[in-house]
């Protein structure tokens, strides 16, 4: 089953690409993920290992995956080496206006599980869908605070000075 969903965000691409890019953040905008932690030397980049738990309904759901692309700061994607079988992509686009278009897709499924498996996979899509969409706001809301907060910092400093 694949899901998207996509928002654009007041915050240049770089900016964003700090955020989603760095495993220490996403257990803070991420919904419905319990754990991203590195497993391994390589904590980031193309090759990184993550061991990932994300909560669908009453049940914690994951295991090891892999970045397979890194096109910084475009493209971000994953897939599961152990687990459940997943797919990931976070795909960011520059804007005009210091915007950043921002895409996370998902594609997941119950290896070898028949018409249960098939079932299970559709109904998760729609809660899927939700904590996509609600992870793509929480993203964008941390961004443009902390733009906010280095905004009023700078206009104190300006006063010091």
């Amino acid at each position: 089953m694949r899901v998207a969903s996509s928002i654009t965000i007041r915050a240049p691409i770089d900016q964003v690409w700090e955020f989603v890019s760095e495993p220490e953040r996403v257990l803070s905008f991420m919904s419905s993920v319990t754990r991203w932690e590195v497993d391994g030397e390589q904590r980031t980049g193309l090759s990184a290992r993550y061991r990932v738990l994300f909560r669908i309904g009453a049940a914690e759901i994951g295991g090891l995956i892999e970045i397979v692309e890194w096109d910084k700061p475009r493209e971000l994607a994953w897939t599961s080496v152990l687990g459940i079988d997943q797919r990931g992509r976070w795909r960011l686009r520059e804007l005009s206006g210091g915007r950043t278009k921002v895409e996370l897709r998902m594609a997941y499924g119950v290896a070898g599980s028949g018409p249960f498996g098939w079932l299970a996979e559709r109904i998760a899509a729609p809660s899927v869908g939700r904590h996509l969409r609600r992870s793509l706001a929480q993203l964008r809301r941390m961004i443009e605070h902390e733009q906010l907060r280095e905004r009023a910092a700078e206009r104190a400093a300006a006063r010091v000075a």
